[in-house]
């Protein structure tokens, strides 16, 4: 019994450390509103545009996605540590878990992959069945 319990505890503390850090897409509007950086966010949203791969530094595979409160959010995806999403084409449903950082535009989620170093809360892309990390 005392195991059930000690078990049943941890798991309540895992999920509010889990509810804590990940925020839904409603609240990004809030984010965006508030002008936050480094929040945790889970979505989908509509392509838009597809841009060109930022290759300065770490390369990033970009485009835009229009979530349904009609935000739009740039996904900065880096292809060094995770695959490019393929076949991705404007009006294709994305989902995605990242962080969220403010600009005038709406803002941009990236850390959309796993961690080399451990050291951050994984992301990732889901598109067509396949997730992407």
């Amino acid at each position: 019994m005392k195991k059930l319990l000690f078990l049943f505890v941890i798991a309540v503390l895992v999920y509010g450390l889990i509810q804590e850090r990940v925020t839904s897409v409603s609240a990004i509007q809030d984010a965006y509103n508030n002008r936050q950086s480094a929040v945790q966010v889970q979505g989908q949203g509509t392509v838009t545009v597809i841009l060109p791969d930022d290759i300065d530094g770490s390369r990033h595979q970009r485009f835009i996605l229009k979530l349904d409160t009609g935000q739009t959010l740039l996904i900065a995806h880096n292809i060094d540590l995770a695959p490019r999403v393929t076949q991705l084409d404007k009006g294709d449903t994305v989902e995605f878990f990242g962080e969220y950082e403010w600009n005038t535009k709406g803002g941009v989620v990236h850390w959309t992959h796993h961690d080399p170093n451990g050291s951050h809360i994984g992301g990732w892309l889901k598109h067509r069945g396949r997730t992407y990390d």
